[in-house]
């Protein structure tokens, strides 16, 4: 007996997430052959070139390992190769203690 019954039409895959500006991220070749070397980036705006079904063109800055802006570029990826990296972790906030504040005599008068 079949999972699904055949009257029935497959489901199509869904559809990769795209990008937003202020997007991170994680750019590998399996977002596109260009990136032998993987890199981050920050995106500035999705551009609304033509290109091949399943491509689309950003506007991006290349990010050092610091997260400073090194460079920008115009990159041609796939949604479906795209890593979203999880966001950093908070700084840990170090326990502080109060020192009390010495103070001396005060004159009056």
């Amino acid at each position: 007996m079949p999972d699904k019954p055949p009257d029935r039409e497959p489901e199509p895959p869904p559809k990769p997430r795209k990008p937003h500006t202020g997007d991170v991220l994680h750019l590998t070749r399996a977002a596109s052959v260009q990136f032998m070397r993987p890199i981050f980036v920050r995106v500035i705006r999705v551009l609304d070139w033509p290109t091949y079904d399943g491509w689309l063109w950003i506007d991006a800055y290349e990010l050092a390992a610091s997260g400073d802006a090194v460079a920008r570029r115009s990159l041609f990826v796939m949604p479906a190769g795209l890593i979203w990296p999880d966001p950093p972790a908070p700084p840990a906030r170090r326990p502080t203690t109060r020192r009390p504040v010495k103070r001396g005599p005060v004159r009056v008068g």
